[in-house]
């Protein structure tokens, strides 16, 4: 399995500051701390293949225009939040990288099956020995 070493170039991401959602007090309202990154699939420096099963990729972060967008907002700093974005956008590259291994379809072994047999047949023997005329 050979993983895909990929970094965004500086070019191919661009962030939006923005302010975050949830608690935080009157801080929150004033302060733009969460971070949109925005990634073209299409324009970027992946190999096809990558970007071929990124745009058919099921996420709802990637739109029909082939542009990842991920919010980040965990952290109350902006640097840390745009880390945890493009940390985020390296994770969901790799995992559209991996080509799954394709299952062949195989047959039990004779062995196996007589194996299941016995296992079958002793069970039932026992569930059997349970069932008796009961003298009441």
């Amino acid at each position: 399995m050979v993983e895909l070493r990929w970094v965004p170039q500086p070019g191919e991401i661009t962030f939006d500051a923005i302010r975050a959602s949830g608690p935080g007090g009157q801080n929150v309202n004033k302060v733009s701390n969460a971070v949109h990154l925005r990634f073209d699939i299409r324009a970027s420096s992946l190999p096809e293949a990558v970007k071929a099963r990124l745009l058919r990729w099921p996420d709802q972060r990637i739109s029909a225009d082939g542009i990842v967008i991920i919010k980040a907002q965990e952290a109350r700093s902006l640097e840390r939040n745009r880390a945890d974005a493009v940390a985020r956008l390296i994770d969901l590259v790799q995992a559209a990288a991996h080509v799954p291994k394709a299952r062949r379809a195989t047959k039990p072994t004779y062995g196996s099956q007589q194996r299941r047999l016995e296992g079958k047949a002793k069970r039932s023997s026992i569930k059997a020995g349970r069932r008796g005329g009961g003298d009441f």
